[in-house]
């Protein structure tokens, strides 16, 4: 079985200062170790359309070390599609094989397009996306970051009637489909939470234009200074956490959120007696890379 469900429980956490609370953590990055957590959700039904839609190609953007990339990447090969990944940074071409995401990407067959930032800006302009066609002809558009309408659709499948039971729901964002698609698919009795992985609030605007609730809250004060941005705390965080619960965390996303919620335990944010569920969104292909960040700054790496 190319993707196992099955692999998605509940399992619980240990951390320090966790009194009169019950918190586990929903095991998605165990579903594919690339295709792994939101972006097996994000891709499931686009995938389906673009079968349906007798689409032979995938095109998609992203950055150097995107999650998003290399599951599209494995995606294309897993299910014979040709991948074009639109990458953010022209200098960028000639390092693929220094880059371990891009390098990953091209393994599994993806073709790439390497644009100044400034053009990047342009992803969404149809002018922009018409002269995309007309360089490698017809293909299925997936988003940066995989969300739109069907990967909200595959995200409201994360949470099970089994889940009802928990009084918060937390899961990290980055373009706030994955956290859409749960406040969607959560019980009103229940609250969402989203640790932003990004500076700033506007990502409340974007998942506001699919959430079909109320019931949830993004939290903006765990972003460790941007997208990508880490320091010596939050890794040591990751690599403890690694070692008291066996589960591996990834920097840019999952990481800043549990180290965001055991802070809020250690202010009382939760209220005794509340259940927690954590999203495992996986991204644990970006830790190889983001080592090499840090060796580079003779910084502790990530174990």
């Amino acid at each position: 079985m190319i993707f196992n469900l099955e692999n998605s429980v509940n399992q619980r956490i240990n951390l320090p200062n966790k009194i009169g609370l019950e918190l586990f953590i929903k095991r998605e990055d165990a579903i594919h170790p690339i295709v792994s957590g939101n972006k097996y959700r994000k891709l499931k039904y686009n995938i389906e359309a673009a079968r349906s839609e007798a689409k032979n190609t995938l095109l998609t953007f992203g950055g150097a070390y995107s999650n998003h990339i290399a599951a599209v990447a494995e995606a294309g090969r897993i299910y014979n599609f040709k991948t074009i990944g639109v990458i953010r940074g022209e200098e960028l071409a000639s390092k693929i094989n220094e880059n371990t995401t891009l390098k990953y990407a091209k393994d599994c067959g993806m073709d790439f397009k390497f644009i100044s930032r400034i053009d990047y800006r342009n992803k969404e302009d149809l002018n922009f996306i018409e002269n995309l066609k007309n360089e490698y002809g017809d293909f299925y558009l997936i988003p940066e970051g995989g969300t739109n309408t069907l990967a909200i659709k595959g995200c409201e499948e994360i949470l099970t009637e089994a889940d009802s039971s928990f009084n918060y729901i937390c899961a990290s964002a980055g373009t706030g489909g994955t956290l859409a698609g749960l406040i969607n698919c959560s019980k009103p009795s229940q609250q969402v939470l989203g640790f932003s992985a990004l500076k700033g609030d506007f990502l409340k605007e974007d998942i506001s234009k699919f959430a079909k609730q109320d019931n949830w809250q993004l939290i903006t004060d765990y972003h460790f200074g941007g997208y990508a941005k880490i320091n010596t705390e939050l890794v040591a965080f990751i690599n403890e956490f690694k070692t008291l619960n066996n589960i591996q965390l990834d920097p840019v996303y999952t990481g800043k959120m549990l180290f965001g919620i055991q802070d809020l335990i250690a202010k009382n944010y939760f209220p005794e007696g509340s259940r927690i569920l954590v999203i495992h969104t996986g991204g644990l292909q970006g830790i190889t890379g983001m080592n090499s960040r840090l060796k580079q700054k003779n910084l502790p790496l990530i174990h």
